[in-house]
């Protein structure tokens, strides 16, 4: 079968892994023929490097008008992915965008509408979704294993930054920048199997530290309270200035509950269901009995590879996509409650106010230290730095 012909908009950090993955032929079905950067620099390496066998542009509308691919990956800054999104869709090219969907729901909400009617294959990059761990998890919850979801505590600690990472980029950790923090720099990933596998939260409460442990304007701590409608309730607590860190998801059900941790899934399995437990038992004292299970899990984790596979396969062979690019909204859309209910110092409801959280942003924007006008000829590429 021909390969697909794959364009990269964006050669920095990620970008450029991206690339190099291609190049080495690690995702079969496709080949690198193309790559765009606003830096003339960045793209002069690219033509160093690659350039007998990959065309490069400084210009997105040269780049879109070459016709030298088929499809493009988008790992550009993230407040520039929603528009470059909807640039190479509109544009008639399959599309795969490097994580966050963007900084803010209502940027996302008009590119996914591009995408609902467009007929190309539009794709994110949520790499943890190919991790077997959180595959099997989401597998046992759907299955009903745990029976109907009590509670979710996620403790994602160990992502400890230095204060020499963030003084390494301007944009860094600024609002004008990166649009957020450690929720929307490091965090994506998570929000997004949380919801994935827990499903969206109604409303959220939110508590977080701006420059807590580094001289940074965005989020560096935050703990935030999510309730369900079925009355389940959630927590998510993160931080970059931890040392040592913890990655630990409890989720417990009426029928056990179940921990990741330590690249490990144990089930600890109710006999009978807590609610059927409770109903019967008139003993006083006493608690369901309980198995511990050690779930084993097969498969590779391929991250980014199996993402960038499985977008190929199904542009080749309709496949159904793992992370298909119109749900980068649900952890975008919980994210940005965090935030918001943090700066109004109040609940959340899931739907929220877009407009306010959106006029809020701005706020932040506008004494920003970072100035975007002055970095028009870096790099478009920002999003390697997780």
């Amino acid at each position: 079968m021909k390969q697909v012909r794959i364009g990269i908009l964006g050669i920095g950090n990620m970008g450029t892994g991206h690339a190099k993955s291609l190049l080495a032929n690690l995702v079969p079905q496709a080949k690198l023929t193309a790559i765009c950067d606003v830096s003339k620099s960045r793209v002069q390496w690219a033509r160093d490097h690659w350039g007998g066998n990959v065309a490069c542009y400084d210009s997105q509308e040269e780049f879109y008008q070459s016709k030298d691919f088929d499809a493009v990956i988008i790992a550009t800054r993230h407040y520039d992915h929603p528009q470059n999104a909807m640039e190479a869709l509109k544009s008639g090219y399959h599309t795969l965008i490097e994580k966050p969907a963007g900084v803010y729901t209502k940027a996302v909400r008009e590119m996914n509408s591009v995408a609902e009617k467009s007929d190309k294959v539009f794709a994110i990059m949520y790499n943890q979704r190919t991790n077997p761990i959180y595959l099997k998890l989401k597998e046992l919850i759907d299955a009903g294993e745990l029976g109907e979801l009590k509670r979710s505590i996620w403790i994602i600690t160990n992502w400890y930054r230095s204060q020499s990472y963030y003084d390494a980029g301007g944009w860094r950790a600024t609002w004008a920048g990166e649009g957020g923090g450690v929720l929307l720099n490091q965090d994506p990933h998570q929000l997004d199997l949380w919801q994935w596998i827990c499903g969206m939260p109604k409303r959220v409460r939110s508590f977080m530290s701006f420059g807590k442990y580094r001289n940074i304007e965005v989020e560096d701590d935050v703990t935030a309270y999510v309730e369900y409608e079925n009355g389940a309730t959630g927590l998510f607590v993160t931080t970059t200035g931890e040392a040592p860190g913890t990655n630990r998801l409890e989720i417990t059900g009426d029928k056990g509950k179940i921990v990741v941790e330590d690249d490990k899934l144990t089930f600890w399995r109710l006999r009978v269901p807590e609610s059927q437990f409770n109903r019967d038992f008139k003993g006083g004292f006493g608690s369901p009995e309980c198995w511990k299970c050690e779930i084993p899990t097969t498969g590779e984790n391929l991250q980014h590879i199996g993402i960038m596979r499985n977008w190929v396969d199904s542009i080749q062979n309709g496949t159904k996509l793992l992370a298909p690019g119109i749900e980068g909204i649900h952890g975008l859309t919980i994210s940005n409650a965090m935030h918001l209910s943090a700066w109004t110092d109040d609940w959340v409801n899931i739907p929220f106010d877009e407009d306010l959280f959106y006029e809020k942003l701005q706020e932040k924007i506008s004494s920003s230290t970072f100035n975007k006008s002055e970095s028009e000829n870096q790099t478009l590429d920002v999003t390697g730095t997780y």
